[in-house]
């Protein structure tokens, strides 16, 4: 099985996040106003190519994206254009209140270099168990491809599960058993 049935077939199982995102939350440090975070977020701006997410003052870029329950993040596309799309991206789960002076003071949840086929929608699969209870993903772009100032980004999509399919209430009563 090819690694791209692969991740397609991973990805069956989870659901796209974006219904459970807290526009009212949510931030982009560093974004161009002309091309802001929603055109690379939101359903209907994500699929149009001629909206997209840029950089201002240099390449970086760090978004919160905070949620209106906790889930479990599986994996995230990335989508950008050859040169200027996002290469390293760093992703931090739970981490309130980040900034460019201290982004690289807490280790990441986890790191994704990405590649061409990643900026074409293959998925990038997480470290799924350092994305089990998350109520916020922080993502910094630290670079782009080319070494350039500006990046851009077409389509940032998340997939996983919400957590509340889990019954918390049996596992409490199993607990209270013991």
């Amino acid at each position: 099985m090819s690694a791209e049935s692969t991740a397609t077939s991973i990805l069956r199982s989870q659901v796209d996040l974006l219904e459970f995102i807290d526009w009212s939350g949510v931030e982009c440090l560093n974004q161009n106003t002309s091309h802001p975070l929603p055109n690379a977020v939101k359903q209907g701006y994500r699929e149009d190519d001629g909206l997209y997410l840029e950089s201002d003052a240099d390449e970086q870029l760090l978004i919160y994206i905070p949620f209106t329950q906790v889930v479990k993040l599986h994996s995230i596309v990335v989508r950008g254009p050859e040169e200027e799309g996002p290469k390293t991206v760093k992703l931090f789960s739970n981490r309130e209140h980040m900034g460019f002076s201290n982004v690289n003071d807490f280790p990441p949840s986890d790191t994704a270099v990405l590649s061409s086929d990643n900026l074409k929608g293959q998925p990038v699969v997480l470290k799924f168990v350092k994305f089990q209870n998350v109520r916020s993903l922080t993502i910094f772009i630290e670079d782009n491809q080319s070494g350039s100032e500006i990046t851009k980004v077409l389509k940032i999509a998340l997939f996983g599960t919400t957590v509340e399919t889990t019954d918390m209430k049996s596992l409490k009563k199993i607990e209270d058993h013991h």
